[in-house]
C-alpha cells in the first residue's frame, strides 16, 4: 500500500482566502466575441504562433494546444469554462488555417486511425510516383509518365485473393438421459 502525499487534504480549500486565485473570482471577459478577439490577438504575435508551430511539429496535437491555450486562459480569470467551450472550435479551425498555411505538419488529434493510414498511404504513392516521374525525366529511359491508373493497376494485379480454410464439421453426440428427447 502506497500513500500519496501530493493530493490536497479534505478542507484545505477552506484554509486559503476567498477569491484569493484569478479562477475563483469573475472573469474579466464574459463574451466568447471578445475572448476569441484576445486568443487571436495573441496567438498571432510571431513569438506565439512560432511556439504553436514548434509543439505541433514536435507532436502536440492541434487538440491539445488548444485545450491548453485555453486551460491557462481560464486558470488566468480571463474567461469562464463556459467560453472556452464555446470558441474552442473556432480558435482550433484559426491555429488550422495558420499551420496549413505554414506548411506545417500537424495530427489534429482526431482518433481516426483508419483515415490517417490511407491518408499517409496516398500521401507516400504520390510522392513516389512524383519521385520516379522526376527520375525518369532526368534520365531519359522511360519517357511516359506513371498516372494513377497504371499505379492502381500493378497494384490491383499484385493482389491475391485470400482463401479461408475449410471449417471442419465436428459430430455431436446423442443426448443420453432422463430428460433427453428423442429425435
Amino acid at each position: 500500500m502506497s500513500i500519496i502525499f501530493a493530493a490536497p487534504i479534505p478542507g484545505q480549500s477552506l484554509t486559503t482566502e476567498p477569491k484569493g486565485l484569478p479562477f475563483e473570482r469573475p472573469p474579466k471577459v464574459v463574451d466568447p466575441i471578445e475572448a476569441l478577439d484576445l486568443h487571436v490577438e495573441n496567438i498571432t504575435k510571431t513569438e506565439s504562433l512560432e511556439d504553436a508551430f514548434y509543439f505541433l511539429e514536435q507532436g502536440l496535437t492541434l487538440t491539445a494546444l488548444v485545450e491548453g491555450i485555453l486551460r491557462s486562459a481560464v486558470m488566468e480569470g480571463l474567461h469562464s469554462i463556459d467560453v472556452s467551450l464555446i470558441i474552442a472550435p473556432v480558435l482550433h479551425e484559426y491555429i488550422k488555417g495558420l499551420a496549413l498555411e505554414a506548411d506545417v505538419e500537424f495530427d489534429e488529434g482526431f482518433d481516426n486511425a483508419e483515415t490517417k493510414k490511407a491518408l499517409t498511404y496516398e500521401r507516400d504513392r504520390s510522392r513516389a510516383r512524383d519521385m520516379l516521374n522526376k527520375l525518369r525525366e532526368e534520365t531519359g529511359e522511360f519517357p511516359e509518365k506513371i498516372s494513377d491508373d497504371v499505379v492502381s493497376e500493378e497494384t490491383e494485379d499484385k493482389k491475391t485473393p485470400t482463401m479461408e480454410e475449410p471449417k471442419a464439421e465436428v459430430e455431436q453426440p446423442a443426448p443420453q438421459g432422463l430428460m433427453a428427447r428423442r429425435q
